[in-house]
């Protein structure tokens, strides 16, 4: 695995499941938290800086991405993950940490920060911003709602699942081009991801992913939708690459208010990347990431 170091498999426990998870490292943790269509090795590039940092970097699959931690009832829910984030910390005996995300990821990392900003010393998230103020943002950026197509496109059961796996997973490189344009990915790790696609379960869960967030009617909807609209008290780091081709970079500038972020807010823009910046340009992105995490690790302040 390019860039790695001394990477380990462990295996998380939370939620009455089994997590796989990639570790590195010594010292306060750090969790990261990875998107959609994506797995957990694409913070191969981020781990190892953080164990030279003095930091244990744990990666976990995110709950459906493995036959081992997709759950009975199908929930899908972000508040459901946030509390798998809960549950990894209490398996590894954590009571805080640093927690990164992008893509879901980030959903997720805004969301365990508002339920839990006691368990958190500092959130970063990555290409996607908080979605308190996203009606706002699209009215003044209705581009971003062609951008967002996909999204609309997964409801369509059995005709997306058909479409996503069809001509060799074509339709993740797809996403990947659009998304990154004129980043060229490492084949490599293309073929690695349609190994985790290809898993039993896994296509399925990554688009309930979309299905449970559309949901209107249940409990868990209405846990999600609080837990990702609400104000966070914790500090928050959020990178967005300047030619994201998901989610417009100038939503930042709309939806990202110091009002919303007690905690404190930074928010910076990687230029010449896309949707995959901390791949894209791992060192700018690891630079800004360590920076955010040692200001606020109290043990090195």
């Amino acid at each position: 695995m390019e860039g790695t170091g001394d990477i380990r498999k462990i295996t998380l426990k939370a939620s009455g499941m089994d997590f796989p998870a990639l570790e590195t490292g010594s010292g306060p943790l750090v969790l990261l938290l990875h998107g959609f269509p994506d797995h957990n090795r694409t913070w191969r590039l981020q781990m190892p800086a953080l164990a030279a940092a003095g930091f244990r970097a744990i990666a976990p699959v995110m709950r459906g991405y493995s036959p081992s931690c997709q759950p009975r009832d199908n929930d899908y829910h972000v508040i459901r993950m946030a509390e798998d984030v809960l549950g990894w910390m209490d398996c590894l005996g954590e009571t805080k940490c640093h927690l990164v995300g992008h893509d879901w990821g980030a959903i997720v990392t805004y969301a365990s920060g508002t339920i839990a900003p006691d368990r958190f010393h500092s959130l970063t998230t990555l290409a996607v911003p908080h979605l308190r103020r996203m009606p706002t943002g699209l009215r003044e950026l209705p581009g971003q709602i062609r951008n967002s197509w996909y999204m609309i496109f997964f409801q369509l059961r059995i005709l997306a699942d058909v479409i996503v796996e069809r001509n060799d997973w074509a339709f993740i490189e797809r996403l990947w081009r659009d998304w990154s344009p004129g980043w060229q990915w490492p084949p490599e790790e293309m073929a690695e991801l349609k190994k985790t696609f290809g898993q039993p379960g896994v296509r399925k869960a990554a688009l309930n992913y979309y299905r449970a967030f559309f949901d209107p009617l249940s409990q868990a909807s209405r846990d999600t939708r609080a837990a990702t609209t609400a104000r966070i008290n914790v500090p928050t780091l959020a990178l967005t690459g300047e030619a994201d081709g998901c989610m417009d970079t100038r939503l930042y500038d709309i939806v990202m208010r110091a009002e919303d972020f007690p905690g404190g807010l930074q928010v910076e823009r990687v230029k010449g990347t896309g949707h995959f910046l901390h791949q894209e340009n791992p060192v700018e992105v690891n630079r800004l990431v360590l920076n955010w995490i040692r200001a606020h690790q109290p043990e090195t302040r």
